[in-house]
């Protein structure tokens, strides 16, 4: 069934054994070479991140709040063909979406490599298409969290924010996933769970101010990417690397390259001119002949492994929750 779902009973494999649980099926076939780990991989916050999983066989595990409510969906594939199954009151919604979620609205043909390094790591990856997901939160509040931190200190808040605010996803993932919380839950973390989780006042005054205005930002998901973006930028304390990190993923933007990263221009810098101390000017005109594509061709950059070497130590992790 290509475009068709329904509700029937399905065996599936989780942790523990077999258990048979009711939920709805769809079964998609792409267009070509797909791989879930390259197109799903920028969900995932971290290797504890309790809303994303990945089993021994490849199949991904995601949970997420709809619009229609919470839902979890097992993505599979086998042979030409992928398969999702959902739970919850959301699994309606996310079966709808399976096909945009896993690149279906991607165009990777219209990407012309114009580096040597580019059209090598576009051969040796012909599975990337760019996920969309048309939810907004769910990858904006996560973006704020990472916003000058090291990436071990924002998945950490990610994942205890997540645990002890969100609600166990459905299905058969018996308590070991959880659906991010909703927007009324956030805005009514206490300050002490915020700070024990080690999110200062700026990052959390910049999440409490977006899902104050939930509705309208989820809105945005309808919209263009550049609108989205336009939208998101509002928000005090939402800038440019935040709304490009955001629609990334909730929109599959292939324009949207992420300007005032830490390592990103000195990556791109590198891989195509040798020069590690590359700013975001110098990466933006050399990414200027993917204009309309520049996000995709860093991800190929990041993809081909050509990274500069550590000059200095890594930065060094804090932890305002031991202040």
């Amino acid at each position: 069934m290509a475009g068709r779902f329904a509700s029937r009973p399905t065996r599936t494999t989780v942790r523990g054994g077999d258990v048979a649980v009711p939920g709805l099926v769809r079964s998609w076939v792409p267009g070509g070479v797909l791989d879930l780990g390259l197109v799903l991989g920028p969900l995932r916050r971290g290797p504890g991140d309790p809303t994303f999983r990945v089993d021994a066989d490849g199949a991904v595990w995601r949970a997420s709040l709809t619009p229609v409510g919470p839902g979890t969906l097992r993505v599979s594939a086998h042979g030409g063909e992928v398969r999702g199954e959902a739970w919850g009151p959301g699994g309606d919604w996310l079966l709808e979406r399976l096909p945009e979620m896993l690149g279906a609205a991607d165009d990777p043909d219209a990407f012309v490599p114009r580096h040597r390094l580019v059209a090598v790591a576009r051969h040796r990856r012909p599975g990337l298409r760019l996920t969309r997901t048309g939810l907004v939160l769910e990858s904006l509040i996560p973006s704020v969290l990472e916003q000058k931190v090291t990436t071990d200190e924002a998945y950490r808040a990610w994942r205890l924010l997540v645990r002890t605010f969100g609600s166990p996803a459905p299905g058969p993932v018996g308590g070991r996933m959880w659906v991010m919380p909703a927007p009324r839950a956030w805005a009514l973390i206490p300050s002490w769970e915020w700070h024990r989780a080690g999110v200062d006042d700026k990052r959390a005054s910049t999440i409490l101010r977006a899902v104050r205005v939930a509705a309208r930002l989820e809105q945005a998901g309808a919209m263009s990417a550049e609108d989205a973006r336009a939208r998101l930028e509002v928000v005090p304390g939402v800038g440019v690397w935040t709304s490009a990190e955001t629609v990334q993923r909730s929109h599959g933007a292939a324009d949207a390259v992420t300007v005032g990263d830490l390592h990103l221009p000195g990556i791109v810098g590198w891989a195509l001119a040798g020069d590690r101390d590359a700013d975001d000017s110098v990466m933006l005109s050399l990414l200027e002949p993917y204009a309309g594509q520049r996000h995709r061709a860093a991800r190929l950059i990041l993809l081909s492994g050509r990274t500069p070497a550590r000059r200095a130590p890594k930065m060094p992790r804090g932890d305002i929750g031991k202040l």
